[in-house]
């Protein structure tokens, strides 16, 4: 996907050389950071890829970036990069959402393994919320009364009984269920309900 890139913040700057060179050589676009400070003033929420964070950072750590991270909402994947005294700390982040850590001194290739990894992570996550966003399209062309008939399907119960709890007669359930997947763009009753269901998801 275009317009992706692996965010390397980091103090140090020949671990920052040293990691860009080796990403570029596998493809990877990236841009480097000397201060959690200078990544936060410029992050957008728009931006693709994902964030290699070190730990320990002269002036705000690490940790505390990713704080603030994660109260702004920020999607992308981070990867913590860490030392041995720092390995249970690391693992607390991986409970509060990070991607992942790895261990002073590592492979570059590896953590471009890694980066890759999430970028495929974020990828998807983006076509989630553009599919949500497609099925939340599809609802709002839904009338009320289709939406009334579309719960009592989701429900299970055939179109006798959606006829008797909506007051109306079959045909004119068959002819609102025959709108409602042709609108939401489903050929049956179970396609609808898998549809709903990830939207839920």
């Amino acid at each position: 996907m275009a317009n992706r890139l692996a965010h390397i913040i980091d103090d140090d700057i020949d671990i920052c050389d040293a990691i860009s060179w080796q990403f570029r050589t596998r493809g990877i676009e990236c841009r480097c950071w000397s201060s959690a400070e200078d990544f936060l003033s410029a992050w957008k929420p728009s931006w693709h890829g994902c964030i290699v964070l070190d730990i320990r950072l002269n002036g705000m750590s690490g940790l505390a970036c990713f704080d603030i991270l994660l109260a702004n909402h920020c999607p992308l994947p981070v990867i913590f990069i860490t030392g041995n005294g720092n390995i249970p700390i690391a693992v607390d982040t991986l409970k509060k959402g990070a991607f992942d850590f790895v261990e002073k001194p590592f492979n570059h290739n590896e953590l471009a393994d890694r980066v890759l990894d999430a970028f495929e992570f974020d990828d998807g996550r983006r076509r989630t919320i553009a599919d949500r966003g497609m099925v939340e399209a599809r609802l709002s062309a839904l009338t009320l009364r289709e939406r009334e008939v579309m719960n009592l399907i989701l429900e299970g119960h055939y179109n006798k009984v959606v006829a008797d709890q909506l007051a109306i007669s079959v045909r004119t359930v068959e002819a609102h269920r025959a709108q409602i997947f042709n609108k939401m763009k489903v050929r049956s009753a179970v396609e609808l309900a898998q549809l709903m269901t990830a939207l839920k998801g």
